[in-house]
C-alpha cells in the first residue's frame, strides 16, 4: 500500500523506475495471459495454443480451447491497438456450457494479477472546501479511477508544457512516446475541478500538485471495482442509471454551481467503477431491453461514459455472455444490427473430449466427502465418473453417416477409434461448421454442465443411493434419462439423447467386463497387462532372433529394461477372432496398424498403453473371460449361480478383490457382479 498523500511525483518517479506500470486493460491482461508461458496441444486434429494460466487453481477452465484462443487474439489485437479494441467480447451458447464461469475465472485471476508492481492507481484532490464553491465536500476522488498518468498528461492546459513535465521526472522521448499511446482527456469532472485549483493557485505547479493525492485502487470484489458484473434485470428495474450513473441530490446540495459536471454522481453506475483498467462483465447482455444495449453501443464504440453532453472516456474491456435463443431473437430484430456489428462473437460450444469431462464431472459431484440422509458416509463408485462422463458427451456429439457415435467419442478424446483417423473427425466439424443454425454445429447441442449436477443430485436423493450408502455408476443413467425427459422439451432431440444414454451403457458394460476380469485375477491391471502382451507379441512374431522356443527378448520404453516374452500364436489368433478378422490379409493389416500406432504414440508417450483402443481391450477381455476362465462354465455361470461351494468361494474372493484393490464398497460391489451377470446393454 501506499503512504497516505504520496505526489504526482513519487507516482511517477516509481513508473520510471519499473516499480509500478502504467498500460491499458488489454495490455495488462494480454500480459497475465501470456507470462505463464502456453504449450502447443492438438485438439480435433488441429494445432491450438493451451494457455497455462487458464489451467491452474483447485476449479480451473477445463477444455475451451477454441473459445479462449479467440478470446486471446481478441485481447492481443486490442492491446495492440488493432479494431478489437473498439468492440466487447460476447460469448453464445446454450445454459451451462462454462460461459460464466470462463469469465469469472477470468477476473478472479485478473484481480490476483493486480498486486504489487501491477497495482493500478489513482488520485484525489484535496482541501477542496478552500475554493469556497464545494460546501463541505474537502476531498474528491476520480470517479472514473484516472491513471495518476492521465493526470500528468492533463495537469496543464497546454498538451506540450504536460510533455514537458513528466519529461523532468526523467523519462525519455522514446518512453514518452510510449506512455502517449494510452494518452486520454480528463473526465468532464476530474477536468472541471482541476481547471478550478489551476485558477485558484495561480497555476503555480507545486501548489497544484500539493492540492492532489495518490491513492491505490480498491480491490474488493464486492465493491465491483476493476471487475464488475451487470446482470440482465428485468424490463421494469434496469435503467441506465444501472450503468452509467445519476444526478446526485446531496453533492447538488454542496455546490453552488450548478454547471459542475461533478454533480453527476458515477459511481452509482457499473461502468465507472471498472473505468480504471478493468473487466465490465455484462451476464446475458441481449437480455436487456433496448434502450440499455443502446447505451451499451455508445460505451462500446466510443469508450466514454456519455451524460447530458458530458463525456467521461474509460478504459475498460467489456465481455459479455449470451444464450442462443436470445441471442438469435435479437438478430431477428433487424434494426438492431449496430450493437452485434460491435462485438466479435465466440459460438461457445459443449465439451466434447469425454476424458477431460471427467475433470467437469468432478466439478459436479463435488470434492467434499459425502454422507446419506441418516449422516452415514456415502461411497461413490469407482465407474461413477466414467459412466456419467460418456452419457453426458454421447448427448453433445452430432449423428454423423462417416462415424459412428462411438467413434466420434474416441476421436474428439484423441484416442484410436480402429481404422478411422482424426481427419475424419475433422472433415465432419468442417462440414457442420458450414450450418447457418448455430445449434447444429459440433457440440453446440447437448446435456450441459447443470443437466449433469441435476442427475447427480437425482441420483442423490434416491433411496437406492441412500439404503445402499453408494452412488452406483449404473444408476446415473436412470438419472440422465430422468433428466432428458424432465427437460429437453424438444421431441427429436429427447429422442436422440436416450439413444446416446443406451450407447453409454453399453461402454459401461465394456467397462465393467474388464473391471470382472481384473477382480477374478486379483490384480488391478490385469487386462491392461494382457492387451500390453499381445502388442508386444504382434511386435515380436516376425522378429529374426526368435528361437524354437517361441520366446523373444525385447526392451520395454516405460522401463528401459530387457524382458523376455514367449510368443504365443493360438492366443494372438483368438483376439484377432474376437475382433473379427477371418482371413490372413485381414489380420496382416490390422497388426499393421497396430505396430504403426506403436510407433507415433511411445515415442511421444512411453507409457501409452493401448487402453483407449475398444475394440482390442474387449476382444482381449472376451478371450480371457469366455476361454481361458471358461472349464466347465464361463465366469458368468459361476457368479449367477452360487448354489456350489467353490463358485461362493469364487464370488468372495472376487468381492474381496473389488473391496480391497479396485476402490468399490459392498453395495457397489454386489450390484456390479449382478449387471456383469445379466445380459442387459450387449453391444
Amino acid at each position: 500500500m501506499t503512504a497516505k498523500n504520496e505526489t504526482l511525483r513519487q507516482h511517477l518517479a516509481a513508473v520510471k523506475a519499473g516499480e509500478r506500470v502504467f498500460e491499458n486493460a488489454f495490455q495488462g491482461i494480454i500480459r497475465m495471459i501470456l507470462e505463464p508461458g502456453f504449450e502447443k496441444v492438438v485438439v480435433n486434429g488441429k494445432t491450438t495454443y493451451d494457455f497455462n494460466i487458464f489451467r491452474t487453481g483447485r476449479k480451473h477452465t477445463i477444455g475451451m480451447y477454441d473459445e479462449i484462443n479467440s478470446f486471446v487474439s481478441f485481447v492481443k489485437d486490442a492491446a495492440e491497438g488493432g479494431s478489437s479494441k473498439e468492440m466487447a467480447f460476447v460469448l453464445v451458447g446454450e445454459p451451462g456450457n462454462g460461459k460464466t464461469f470462463f469469465v469469472e475465472f477470468l477476473c478472479g485471476k485478473y484481480r490476483n494479477f493486480l498486486q504489487g508492481k501491477n497495482r493500478k492507481y489513482s488520485f484525489r484532490f484535496l482541501n477542496m472546501d478552500r475554493l469556497g464553491n464545494y460546501g463541505r465536500i474537502r476531498e474528491i476522488d476520480s470517479e472514473t479511477y484516472e491513471d495518476p498518468m492521465i493526470l500528468a498528461m492533463n495537469l496543464f492546459e497546454d498538451p506540450d508544457e504536460s510533455r514537458r513535465f513528466i519529461a523532468e521526472q526523467g523519462f525519455s522521448e522514446a518512453e514518452l512516446d510510449t506512455l502517449y499511446r494510452n494518452y486520454r482527456p480528463l473526465g468532464a469532472s476530474t477536468g472541471y475541478i482541476l481547471n478550478e485549483i489551476r485558477d485558484y493557485l495561480d497555476n503555480d505547479v507545486d501548489k497544484i500538485l500539493e492540492s492532489i493525492a495518490i491513492m491505490p485502487v480498491p480491490m474488493s470484489e464486492s465493491l465491483g471495482t476493476l471487475t464488475g458484473k451487470y446482470p440482465a434485470k428485468d424490463k421494469i428495474t434496469s435503467s441506465a442509471v444501472d450503468l452509467l450513473g445519476e444526478e446526485s441530490i446531496q453533492r447538488l446540495l454542496h455546490l453552488s454551481d450548478t454547471n459542475n459536471p461533478y454533480r453527476f454522481d458515477l459511481r452509482r453506475g457499473a461502468l465507472a467503477r471498472v473505468a480504471g483498467g478493468g473487466v465490465h462483465f455484462s451476464d446475458e447482455i441481449f437480455k436487456n431491453k433496448k434502450d440499455l444495449v443502446q447505451v451499451y453501443l455508445g460505451v462500446i464504440q466510443n469508450r466514454a461514459i456519455e451524460i447530458d453532453g458530458y463525456k467521461w472516456p474509460i478504459d475498460s474491456m467489456i465481455i459479455a455472455t449470451s444464450n442462443n435463443s436470445e441471442f438469435n431473437r435479437f438478430l431477428a430484430e433487424k434494426e438492431e444490427a449496430p450493437i452485434v456489428d460491435r462485438c466479435r462473437i465466440c459460438y461457445v460450444s459443449h465439451n466434447t473430449n469425454y476424458r477431460m469431462q471427467e475433470g467437469l464431472t468432478g466439478y459436479a459431484i463435488g470434492s467434499d466427502s459425502k454422507t446419506t440422509l441418516t449422516r452415514e458416509v456415502l461411497h461413490q463408485d469407482p465407474n461413477l465418473n466414467y459412466a456419467a462422463s460418456v452419457g453426458v458427451v454421447l448427448t453433445r456429439l452430432p449423428r454423423s453417416e462417416k462415424l459412428t457415435p462411438i467413434e466420434t467419442m474416441k476421436l474428439a478424446a484423441g484416442e484410436v477409434a480402429g481404422e478411422k483417423s482424426i481427419k475424419a473427425l475433422a472433415e465432419v466439424i468442417d462440414t457442420l461448421g458450414q450450418e447457418p443454425d448455430i445449434t447444429k454445429r459440433f457440440g453446440q447441442r447437448g446435456l450441459g454442465h447443470r443437466s449433469l449436477g441435476r442427475s447427480i443430485q437425482i441420483l442423490k436423493e434416491s433411496s437406492e443411493t441412500n439404503e445402499g450408502r453408494c452412488m452406483v455408476a449404473y444408476d446415473v443413467f436412470r438419472s440422465l434419462e430422468r433428466v432428458v425427459l424432465d427437460y429437453v422439451v424438444e421431441p427429436n432431440e429427447r429422442a436422440k439423447y436416450l439413444e446416446d444414454l443406451k450407447t453409454g451403457k453399453q461402454l459401461y458394460r465394456e467397462r465393467i467386463m474388464t473391471e470382472m476380469f481384473n477382480a477374478y485375477m486379483d490384480e488391478p491391471f490385469a487386462i491392461k497387462k494382457d492387451v500390453q502382451n499381445y502388442v508386444n507379441m504382434i511386435i515380436g512374431i516376425d522378429a529374426e532372433n526368435l528361437g524354437p522356443d517361441r520366446m523373444w527378448k525385447y526392451k520395454d520404453p516405460q522401463t528401459g529394461e530387457l524382458k523376455a516374452l514367449k510368443i504365443d500364436e493360438r492366443y494372438v489368433k483368438s483376439v484377432e477372432e474376437r475382433i473379427g478378422l477371418k482371413t490372413e490379409e485381414q489380420r496382416a493389416s490390422f497388426r499393421t496398424s497396430i505396430r504403426k500406432i506403436y510407433g507415433q504414440k511411445i515415442s511421444v508417450d512411453p507409457s501409452y498403453d493401448f487402453m483407449d483402443n475398444l475394440e482390442l481391450v474387449k476382444a482381449v477381455t472376451d478371450v480371457r473371460l469366455k476361454s481361458d476362465i471358461a472349464g466347465a462354465g464361463s465366469l458368468i455361470g459361476a457368479l449367477a449361480n452360487r448354489t456350489n461351494e467353490e463358485n461362493q468361494k469364487l464370488y468372495d474372493r472376487m468381492i474381496v478383490t473389488m473391496l480391497g484393490k479396485l476402490g468399490y464398497c459392498r453395495t457397489c460391489a454386489q450390484k456390479t457382479i449382478e449387471y456383469f451377470c445379466t445380459q442387459e446393454d450387449e453391444s
